[in-house]
């Protein structure tokens, strides 16, 4: 009996899932890519009322579900924040509790936030990250017992900007992938997203904390990714509000437009009012997801 109860204790220190311990990765094992080698005093990382910020060592956060509810799908979380913070808590760490209930493996992703002074080439920092995530992610579906083909990436505002532009530029390869691992995401699903970075269409704060305040217009369309679908764009779920003043609904229109026009299975869900952050008053926006989820053949019907 002391042996059963020593062993029965013992499986409870080991299981994250019991005690609410989630594992934290580095999203790097050696030099972070694109990183300058900084001289003197820069401001360091900080996390306060749920937000990152000046974040250059980027890491992953892991939320797996029970093994019982284990789908075998996972997302890529990128929270949003204009490029300046990362919502990390509000719009990463919950909406990954309530994939990980629903048996979808989620994975938040803290990534670098565009700085000159720590970055050769800030507007790729972000996308670098990204990419790795899905390479890291893929790369260890047998430890954390996934489909290698049902591997998406989701972002809220800024951060479905940066997952729409790794759903679109996945085919160049910014990072070191010795194995020719793929950087498609099997599936993207964008809240509230920056699309475009156009003048009449982006945010503003967005364009300028990635591309800088007068970027080129070959910059400026490359990343403005209602631009860049093809017919191997991953299919997407997007959701927006009508009244959003933060983010036009017409990025979300013209990418769902795009997507449409090159044959890429869509689905968009626009409510008429609750402006930009939506997801923080509107309780069950994740119903439809994971029906759309369901629709997709990704999970099965709960």
């Amino acid at each position: 009996m002391i042996k059963k109860l020593k062993f029965a204790f013992s499986i409870i220190l080991l299981s994250p899932l019991l005690v609410g311990a989630q594992e934290i990765i580095s999203l790097y094992s050696g030099d972070i890519p694109n990183a300058k080698k900084t001289v003197g005093t820069i401001t360091s990382e900080s996390f306060e009322s749920g937000m990152c910020r000046n974040v250059s060592n980027p890491t992953l956060e892991v939320f797996l579900p029970e093994k019982e509810k284990a789908t075998g799908t996972a997302v890529v979380i990128c929270p949003g924040g204009g490029y300046s913070v990362i919502v990390y808590q509000g719009e990463g760490v919950s909406t990954a509790k309530e994939f990980a209930k629903n048996g979808v493996a989620a994975f938040v992703l803290k990534y670098r936030l565009p700085d000159d002074s720590r970055m050769n080439d800030k507007s790729i920092a972000p996308l670098q990250d990204a990419q790795q995530a899905i390479k890291l992610v893929r790369e260890n579906v047998a430890k954390w017992g996934l489909d290698a083909h049902r591997i998406g990436i989701m972002g809220f505002s800024a951060g479905g900007h940066l997952a729409s532009t790794e759903a679109t530029h996945y085919q160049k390869s910014l990072i070191e992938n010795l194995n020719n691992t793929s950087l498609r995401p099997d599936f993207q699903i964008l809240v509230y997203p920056v699309i475009s970075m156009q003048d009449k269409l982006t945010h503003s704060g967005s364009r300028s904390q990635l591309l800088g305040d007068n970027p080129s217009k070959g910059i400026v369309d490359l990343f403005s990714n209602e631009l860049q679908v093809n017919e191997d764009t991953p299919p997407a779920y997007i959701t927006h509000t009508a009244d959003d003043n933060v983010v036009d609904v017409d990025n979300s229109i013209g990418y769902f437009e795009a997507l449409r026009h090159h044959k890429v299975p869509v689905e968009m869900h626009i409510y008429p009012k609750g402006g930009h952050g939506f997801v923080f008053g509107r309780r069950g926006w994740m119903d439809p997801l994971f029906q759309w989820l369901v629709d997709a053949k990704l999970i099965a019907d709960r």
